[in-house]
């Protein structure tokens, strides 16, 4: 790397983002002799790796699922350099408010999915749901298990269950919430990630500096300081962006950041990897060797 001491940091605008938020205010990264630029990505995790592919971001933070996925279609623009969430992701499954022939997940089989990217959270979570529901078993060599619909960020995606482009989405399931108690759209669902859910990647250029390393330092350093200053955290959450304050406490009891930034835990990639085979997401015989340096 050269000796400029400047990031671009791609992240996801929701509530995991607070402690990069403290890590900027109050000058962790600054403190590791970094001048970093958080850049968000509404449209998640596939728009992160085109982003970290054309070099316009130098690190980004996103869901484990989009990444490996990634890495094990061939993608070798980033690595694995650190673990941020250690507890899974809820995906909530919705539709349109009036979408009265769809009640439930039974509903949706060979249905229209809509989602925000291909390689998106979004997308590699509807092979896990088909593999679950037991769809997978049905399809044939070649074939999907749904009509995908990309439809791109949150608020497209929730128009289109409306105007009938797609039956049904999954997004986070306390960033969904606020538009069933408007009645905008309509859960029919959930699932969990069979993994943790959140992960840190480099450009592959980049993923051994010191300046990677000293930018996992001070996310360890946020996450520190938002496990003890929680109402600080829900303060930051209920006014800085779209959740209540009883919404952004609710979430604080289901989430647990990680207490080892820097460490990825190989076991954890390759299980991903191998239910993401299973759920047909990507390739057989995809390795995970090479996947995750070592800061």
């Amino acid at each position: 790397m050269s000796s400029t001491t400047s990031l671009k940091v791609g992240f996801v605008p929701e509530h995991f983002s607070t402690p990069l938020h403290f890590a900027q205010a109050y000058n962790y990264f600054t403190n590791h002799g970094l001048t970093v630029t958080l850049e968000p990505f509404t449209r998640g995790t596939g728009t992160l790796i085109e982003a970290l592919r054309s070099q316009e971001i130098d690190i980004a933070i996103g869901l484990t699922e989009g990444f490996i996925a990634g890495l094990g279609k061939g993608e070798d623009s980033f690595r694995l350099v650190g673990s941020y969430v250690d507890t899974p992701l809820c995906w909530s499954i919705s539709t349109g408010k009036n979408r009265d022939d769809i009640t439930g997940v039974k509903d949706l089989k060979k249905g229209k999915i809509g989602i925000s990217r291909n390689g998106s959270g979004s997308h590699i979570m509807s092979y896990v749901l088909a593999q679950q529901e037991g769809w997978l078993d049905e399809v044939k060599d070649g074939e999907e298990p749904f009509d995908f619909v990309v439809l791109g960020a949150f608020e497209d995606l929730r128009k289109g269950v409306n105007d009938k482009s797609a039956d049904a989405f999954m997004w986070e399931i306390f960033t969904s919430k606020k538009y069933y108690d408007s009645g905008e759209i309509k859960k029919i669902g959930q699932i969990y990630t069979p993994w943790p859910s959140w992960h840190v990647v480099a450009r592959k250029d980049l993923a051994t500096s010191p300046e990677v390393k000293g930018f996992l330092e001070a996310v360890q350093e946020g996450i520190n300081y938002f496990n003890e200053h929680k109402d600080e955290a829900v303060q930051f959450i209920s006014t800085k962006m779209p959740y209540s304050e009883e919404d952004a406490r609710e979430w604080l009891k289901t989430v647990k950041f990680s207490e080892s930034v820097l460490r990825v835990k190989r076991e954890v990639v390759e299980k991903t990897n191998d239910l993401l085979i299973k759920a047909k997401a990507v390739e057989g015989n995809v390795s995970t060797s090479g996947m995750v340096v070592d800061v």
